[in-house]
């Protein structure tokens, strides 16, 4: 079988194996690809591995050979689903494997936000301390967690694992989904509907897939029923957010915070006009990407292409 894995870099910058893929078949590894080298890569290939190149109907019509799609990301948006089938083309995804390094980063952000400890280290290392009056010093209001209302937008396993990492800082819980769900109703966590989640959360956590449904679903109206004190958490995918209204949002105070492991555009390679704001707080889309994600990762995507080369379903899509 003919592998080409067309963006690597992301789930293995050097400091793991390739063995998993290797012992399946001829792998040609790329580190990242433009569209049309992806195209070109990808071209007598059985089998692709990707994460962000899109593959499209265009796209697969220019590649007859190809039988499998492995998608090193829980969401597929990137694939068109519909197209696939219809070529009789196998498509897998990885669930379950980055929950408890997401679900971390989101507290990273708030513990940034809440005790801006980044700020504080800095402030120390250039002297401050040193020429502080007293034996401690502030640069600015910190607040404790405990005690506010964190809402989760999407109670699947990483929305859950926030909630759960939540009550454990004391915070209290209240979730949005299409419906009630059963580890919600076991914690006591409470189902409400989006606006009202919006209008009671001094946090808005979201964990939901980019569909069609859920694009820009955080817009004006939205952001308009938040607290001026509520803070916005997006680890999950930029285009839940309607960028120009969380600008506008910010920058009135109309919300205090944004905190951001995702944006619309990524890399920004025009820039972002939401990182000129003091009051927002971003990270690369890397809440996923510590070593133990990505070696779940790794293995995984090695046994989902193992699976279909035997003849067998594991995270199939189509």
């Amino acid at each position: 079988m003919k592998i080409a894995i067309l963006d690597s870099y992301a789930m293995n910058p050097g400091d793991l194996s390739w063995e998993g893929f290797e012992r399946l078949g001829d792998v040609y590894r790329y580190e990242t690809s433009t569209r049309e080298e992806a195209i070109e890569r990808a071209k007598c290939m059985d089998a692709l591995v990707i994460n962000k190149i899109v593959l499209g109907k265009d796209e697969m019509e220019m590649l007859p050979d190809l039988r499998y799609i492995g998608v090193t990301a829980t969401g597929y948006n990137v694939v068109d689903i519909g197209e696939a089938s219809r070529r009789k083309i196998a498509v897998t995804n990885i669930p379950y494997y980055s929950t408890s390094s997401v679900a971390e980063h989101v507290f990273a952000l708030l513990l940034e936000y809440s005790r801006q400890t980044g700020l504080y280290a800095k402030k120390v290392k250039e002297g401050a301390w040193q020429k502080a009056r007293t034996f401690t010093f502030q640069l600015g209001t910190s607040f404790e967690l405990a005690g506010r209302t964190i809402g989760i937008v999407g109670l699947g396993d990483i929305g859950s694992k926030v909630a759960s990492i939540a009550e454990a800082f004391d915070m209290d819980v209240v979730y949005t989904s299409h419906s009630p769900k059963e580890i919600g109703k076991k914690h006591g966590w409470q189902f409400m509907p989006l606006d009202e989640l919006l209008e009671k959360s001094d946090v808005v956590s979201l964990h939901v897939p980019l569909t069609t449904e859920t694009e820009k679903m955080i817009d004006k109206d939205a952001l308009s029923l938040m607290k001026k004190d509520a803070i916005l958490v997006n680890t999950a995918r930029g285009g839940l957010i309607d960028e120009d209204a969380l600008f506008d949002a910010l920058s009135t105070s109309r919300i205090a915070a944004a905190l951001l492991d995702v944006i619309g555009e990524e890399p920004p390679r025009n820039g972002c006009r939401l990182f000129e704001l003091d009051n927002c707080i971003a990270t690369p889309h890397q809440a996923w990407a510590t070593k133990q994600a990505r070696t779940r990762l790794m293995e995984m995507a090695a046994k989902n292409l193992e699976a279909f080369i035997a003849g067998k379903s594991l995270n199939r899509i189509v």
